[in-house]
């Protein structure tokens, strides 16, 4: 089992890889999910801000990894959203779980693996997930040492996040090594297909996908994706309400209730100037009727 402490080798712009990862269906994952992000080793208030911030929430990080049979398929960072006496709750990405085959199904054969704070592995059995906004709960056994992240707070539909301040979490698999960059809120739409995803300029890797946002004050905002210009998430508002339809309903329902989420910084200039007359300082998430 690979140390907790055991380094990265580091690598041009702060990104940095372990020994070879194993074969993947054919293809190796050279290069891919065990990149390290965020090179902080200098000794600026910048950098010594974003490491406290990571170490406020460092025992809510994991890595997880989907296998078929001996082949790793992907790898990506979780954070335990629930603790109980008996199991922990893992939220995480749906790119886990996703068939390359057929982008609409769960992997065939499927095995999770996650690696804890404290370097070991166990077992995860997937719980919930939605491939629409690309989300996945995983459940594993339960360890007194590990602790939830502050999630199910009530978040203002206008929140404005602490001068747009940000810092991206994640964890490599292999190592577990656990790694932090800073960023800021862009108000911009992303290039993906989700609406309601917001824009960061949190330089990631794709290890640090499934991985939690976290603003200024160490509050859990959002879950991020990877893009090469920074790093996209989903809001925590987007995350509670689809946690919730788990709960309630099983699965995700579309829509709801007739009901259209998305960033109202990403909203045409005819919807801002309607929400302006409004409320002229509102920021964060819009709602429409469908």
């Amino acid at each position: 089992m690979p140390r907790k402490n055991q380094e990265c080798t580091r690598m041009g712009g702060g990104a940095s890889t372990n020994s070879p990862p194993p074969r993947d269906g054919g293809m190796r994952l050279v290069n891919t999910f065990e990149l390290c992000f965020g090179n902080l080793d200098g000794y600026s208030e910048e950098h010594t801000s974003i490491k406290l911030l990571a170490l406020s929430l460092c025992q809510s990080i994991v890595s997880l990894a989907a296998f078929k049979g001996q082949d790793r398929r992907f790898t990506c960072t979780g954070t335990i959203i629930q603790h109980t006496a008996s199991s922990m709750s893992i939220l995480t990405s749906a790119s886990l779980i996703r068939s390359s085959e057929d982008e609409s199904k769960i992997l065939d054969k499927l095995e999770i693996k996650v690696r804890l704070p404290n370097g070991k592995l166990v077992v995860g059995k997937l719980w919930k997930y939605d491939f629409y906004y690309n989300i996945a709960v995983v459940n594993t056994k339960a360890f007194p040492e590990f602790h939830a992240a502050c999630f199910h707070n009530e978040v203002p539909a206008n929140v404005k996040f602490s001068q747009s301040k940000l810092v991206a979490i994640g964890r490599v698999f292999e190592s577990g090594e656990l790694m932090a960059t800073g960023g800021t809120l862009l108000y911009k739409t992303c290039k993906f297909d989700c609406q309601q995803l917001m824009a960061s300029t949190c330089k990631t890797t794709k290890a640090g996908i499934g991985g939690p946002i976290i603003d200024a004050d160490g509050k859990f905002i959002g879950m991020s994706f990877y893009y090469k210009d920074g790093a996209p998430f989903l809001p925590i508002t987007i995350l509670q309400k689809c946690l919730k339809h788990f709960n309630e309903f099983g699965r995700v329902l579309q829509p709801w209730h007739g009901l259209r989420i998305g960033s109202l910084q990403a909203e045409k200039l005819r919807v801002r100037e309607e929400v302006h007359d409004i409320l002229p300082h509102a920021h964060g998430i819009y709602v429409q009727k469908a």
